[in-house]
């Protein structure tokens, strides 16, 4: 296969993991807006959201963040193994893993149920309501089990993604929101807010079962296996160790922002959250998805030793961010109002919520490109088995986060400072990881990523300045919240600049959409 079809194929899987991914996002609101419309964006949802995120934050660590980065290297190294030797590594391998994840998270959730109390109250949580306090305790027992379920998820995901399959475990998180969204809607009347428990747990094990046919499809069995002896599994926890060293700098680095968030005004927390669903939306679609597919491709060209074509993939990848996220970016800058009210200006959200998590969301966007680059730079290091850079770069941008969130947080902006702290922090870690990865290829066409920046720039032009006069025109509408008036306000916002960016992309001849438009070689 050429560099050429190879590249292109990864285009095609990479479009159809977006269109999974959207649906799984377009869900995530849904279940954002309903927990707000249910328990209300301060108080109850404050303590929903705050505490759901702490194992949401744990399975970075456990699950899709460091230990995937650490094995699918490693996979793609023993599948291609397998395939020539007639071997069974990959099994042995994938079994050590579930092992390995049953010794660790096992324990760690028995001892977060029974040493819980303190967790919440000392390390995890400023609140300072006491019916808030305990309510979060009680939360965070059952919250903490999806950890388990995820956790093994997560590792059937990236063997089949080293496998070359790609859709289900794409489409799989679509599960988790609809168990959140019917425990919700069934049981909210019944059981309050620990129906959100019931759907969080369903959906754990519902994700695991449903990737189950394709992974035993593919010859693989979901056995544990205690017997740690195998050199890639040595090799894997060798690579995981550094990597976890840098998902848990993250991890820490967010959870401090929620603990920030917790000691400001009531409804600070839910901002905060509430923005980072919407701004997930298209840093999952495009982000998640480009990274998903290239990283095993990464992975597969390091071992083959093939720098050329590492480097065209790096190249290729960070073109197709820039013209994916930078048009999200100013989508977010003119419209977040509109678009936060639309889908949860309703019930107990009201629109001083909306003006909060409006901000935030703004000055998140601000770094929808520098964060979706570096996470992606970041992938390039772990594929070449550089895990130190990533490391130290990482550090270098939660210690300027957190600097600039002590201050920025006890000015005006208050909650959005701390989005803002982030922005700059990952926007000066971005350009480091750029600067490295020239060096460490030796050269990275710098000048074919400018000329696709100045495309970018340019195509972007027209949408946004017609954006600034429609703002003008649909002035406060955002104030009646989730209206029809509104809803289509947001259909013809979408459609316009999908079609105008598009049409200008196409004027301008960008290389990376030009080039998926493209018809295949006659050869294939």
């Amino acid at each position: 296969m050429s560099k050429e079809t190879g590249i292109r194929k990864s285009a095609i899987v990479t479009f159809v993991v977006m269109g999974a991914t959207f649906l799984s996002r377009i869900l995530g609101f849904l279940r954002t807006a309903l927990i707000s419309y249910i328990f209300g964006a301060s108080g109850t949802a404050d303590v929903i959201n705050l505490t759901f995120a702490i194992p949401n934050n744990l399975r970075k660590l456990m699950a899709e963040g460091a230990l995937s980065a650490a094995f699918i290297p490693v996979l793609s190294e023993t599948i291609e193994k397998d395939k020539t030797d007639n071997l069974h590594l990959t099994q042995k391998v994938f079994s050590n893993l579930i092992g390995f994840q049953l010794i660790i998270i096992v324990p760690i959730s028995i001892l977060a149920i029974i040493f819980a109390r303190p967790l919440i109250v000392n390390i995890l949580t400023q609140f300072n309501n006491q019916e808030q306090i305990e309510l979060s305790i009680s939360l965070f027992k059952y919250f903490i089990n999806y950890l388990l379920f995820i956790s093994i998820s997560a590792l059937i995901m990236g063997l089949l993604n080293s496998s070359g399959h790609f859709f289900i475990p794409a489409v799989t998180p679509i599960l988790f929101s609809i168990s959140v969204l019917t425990s919700i809607i069934l049981l909210h009347r019944i059981i309050g807010v620990y129906s959100m428990a019931v759907g969080v747990l369903l959906g754990g094990i519902t994700q695991v079962l449903f990737q189950y046919p394709q992974l035993s499809q593919l010859g693989y069995r979901l056995l544990p296996d205690f017997s740690f002896k195998n050199e890639y599994f040595k090799k894997i926890i060798k690579q995981w160790l550094p990597v976890v060293a840098t998902s848990s700098l993250f991890t820490i680095n967010q959870q401090i922002a929620f603990l920030f968030s917790s000691g400001l005004e009531n409804g600070s927390t839910s901002a905060l959250v509430n923005a980072l669903v919407f701004w997930q939306l298209p840093f999952g679609i495009f982000s998640a998805s480009i990274t998903t597919v290239l990283f095993p491709r990464m992975s597969r060209q390091v071992i083959l030793k093939d720098t050329d074509g590492l480097r065209d993939t790096l190249n290729y990848g960070i073109r197709l961010l820039f013209s994916l996220l930078i048009p999200s970016s100013i989508v977010f800058l003119f419209f977040g109002k509109i678009i936060i009210a639309t889908a949860l200006q309703r019930g107990l959200f009201t629109a001083e919520n909306t003006i909060m998590t409006a901000k935030v969301l703004q000055a998140y966007s601000l770094g929808l490109f520098s964060i979706g680059g570096f996470n992606f730079l970041q992938r390039f290091f772990y594929s070449s088995q550089k895990y130190h850079i990533p490391f130290f770069t990482a550090l270098f941008v939660c210690i300027i986060d957190i600097i600039l969130s002590l201050v920025l947080k006890e000015t005006k902006m208050r909650v959005s400072g701390l989005a803002l702290a982030n922005t700059i922090a990952f926007t000066l870690g971005f350009f480091i990881l750029l600067a490295l990865s020239r060096k460490s290829l030796n050269k990275l066409d710098g000048l074919l990523i400018i000329k696709s920046v100045i495309k970018v720039i340019v195509s972007i032009i027209p949408a946004s300045l017609i954006s600034i006069y429609y703002v003008y025109l649909i002035e406060d509408s955002w104030i009646y919240g989730g209206t029809l008036k509104n809803f289509g306000i947001i259909i013809i916002i979408a459609f316009f600049w999908l079609i105008l960016t598009g049409l200008m992309y196409r004027l301008t001849k960008l290389d990376v959409v030009d080039f998926i438009l493209k018809r295949r070689p006659k050869s294939e």
